[in-house]
């Protein structure tokens, strides 16, 4: 069996919706712009998200961080067949970051108008809130 025919054995994605496809299209949109605000205009805002005991310079962490949210956001927007992955990836990138919001939270820091800890504390529910919408929006299947 040579590689093309290997690609065409590999299920078709599940059926999407409308809704479905608008939603992952202004996702898309989201972190296409949170990662290019990530490399230009917003750095010094992310960097007081960027936990402490991250072992890492912390602009380099939030340089490759934009990275992976323009190359999760341009997935999303083009990929098709694999929406699936990337909804997963995109998700687990959400967990991922979450320290970030919780430090932001735990150290009183301020970035982005979270200048009080009522707001900062208010971000953390809105983490699930973008799991679910990655998860969602690219259409990952029930298990039955």
């Amino acid at each position: 069996m040579n590689a093309v025919n290997a690609l065409d054995e590999q299920p078709a994605p599940p059926p999407t919706t409308r809704a479905r496809t608008l939603a992952r299209l202004i996702l898309a949109g989201a972190m296409i712009f949170a990662g290019f605000s990530h490399l230009f205009w917003a750095r010094e805002e992310f960097q007081a998200q960027v936990p402490n005991w991250v072992p890492m310079d912390a602009d380099g962490v939030v340089m490759a961080s934009g990275g992976v949210e323009i190359t999760l956001g341009v997935g999303l927007a083009v990929l098709r067949r694999d929406r699936v992955l990337v909804g997963r990836l995109l998700a687990a990138f959400f967990v991922l970051v979450f320290p970030g919001n919780l430090a932001q939270y735990l150290n009183h820091a301020d970035g982005f108008g979270l200048d009080t800890d009522t707001k900062r504390l208010v971000r953390l529910f809105f983490q699930p809130v973008l799991i679910a919408w990655a998860l969602w929006s690219t259409g990952i299947p029930r298990r039955r």
